[in-house]
């Protein structure tokens, strides 16, 4: 693929995670919707209500199919507000939908949906997973067969409040050379149903193990994704105020990653929501931005381009045009 492809112009979708599921690609995103809620810069305007799945099984070309709505707020007990990111995990033979959605106190919390086929629909399950706050859920099942979920997002996403899983009685947000603010993951039981453990952070260093600073234009601030390349983890995620995409490896799922560079330049609209995922031989990179609703940034279409990678294993920068 020289450029970029538009997937979905019919419908805004944003926060794409890619799966292979029987030999086709699988999108799970968020679902846009003008809601008429005034823009803030905690997210207060990205009002989703439900989830739909789409599948293709040529990237370059050829039809998306969308297999309708998988999951809706009406159907969650605990959920208040706001459908925000999730991801889908097989595991014995069932489909996991780790989802991101703010409870009728407005706390956000991460859930699980089950399903038996990748098409949904995906069953709820009555309470949120124990333990669990922020956003952005990305379920990775490494070669083991164990699955862990990175998760975390600053401002809207709440990360800010939380201090060694417990909330604080008010936000904070590291300042100048502090350590940034990590990320978190926890392996889930083998149901996938809930934490096996309490999350960690998810430390991100420079080449000398130094953690990267609160200002630090790399630093992490939501959309954990992880792969591996060639038995290395790749460890992705989007930057605060400077709409980066960047990536870090390391040799266990846990990290510490050491911080290799920038994927993807800032794209129009806020941070790039993404994933990775190898198809046929070939890898690629899922994203979005709003170009097609001329830069309203709560509406966002979903993009697709080939990944490459240098002998080292470095990823190579991709453009958005």
């Amino acid at each position: 693929m020289n450029h970029p492809r538009y997937l979905f112009p019919e419908d805004y979708m944003a926060d794409p995670s890619a799966n292979v599921f029987n030999n086709r690609i699988y999108i799970y995103p968020s679902h846009d919707r003008d809601s008429g809620s005034a823009e803030d810069d905690d997210g207060g305007h990205f009002e989703m209500r439900d989830y739909h799945v789409l599948s293709l099984d040529q990237v370059e070309q050829g039809p998306v199919t969308d297999h309708g709505c998988i999951l809706s707020l009406e159907q969650v007990p605990w959920a208040g507000r706001q459908m925000w990111d999730n991801d889908v995990v097989e595991k014995n033979g069932r489909y996991h939908l780790v989802f991101s959605c703010k409870d009728k106190n407005d706390v956000f919390h991460l859930g699980v949906a089950v399903a038996d086929r990748p098409e949904g629909p995906f069953v709820p399950q009555p309470d949120p997973i124990r333990g669990s706050y922020s956003i952005d859920p990305c379920a990775f099942k490494d070669d083991d067969g164990a699955v862990y979920v990175y998760f975390g997002g600053i401002w809207g996403g709440q990360l800010q409040w939380y201090r060694d899983n417990k909330m604080l009685k008010a936000e904070r947000l590291p300042e100048g050379d502090e350590p940034a603010l990590p990320g978190r993951v926890a392996r889930l039981t083998d149901d996938c149903l809930q934490f096996a453990e309490a999350p960690r952070p998810v430390p991100v260093v420079d080449a000398q193990g130094r953690p990267l600073r609160a200002d630090d234009p790399q630093r992490f601030f939501e959309a954990s994704w992880m792969h591996k390349y060639r038995g290395r983890y790749y460890y992705s995620y989007s930057t605060g105020d400077s709409h980066l995409l960047c990536y870090a490896t390391g040799d266990n799922p846990y990290g510490p990653f050491t911080y290799r560079g920038v994927i993807l330049d800032p794209v129009v609209g806020w941070t790039t929501h993404h994933s990775i995922v190898e198809f046929r031989g070939c890898w690629y990179l899922f994203y979005h931005d709003c170009v097609p609703s001329r830069g309203t940034t709560w509406l966002r279409s979903l993009k697709v381009q080939e990944l490459y990678y240098d002998e080292d294993g470095a990823i190579q920068k991709v453009s958005n045009d």
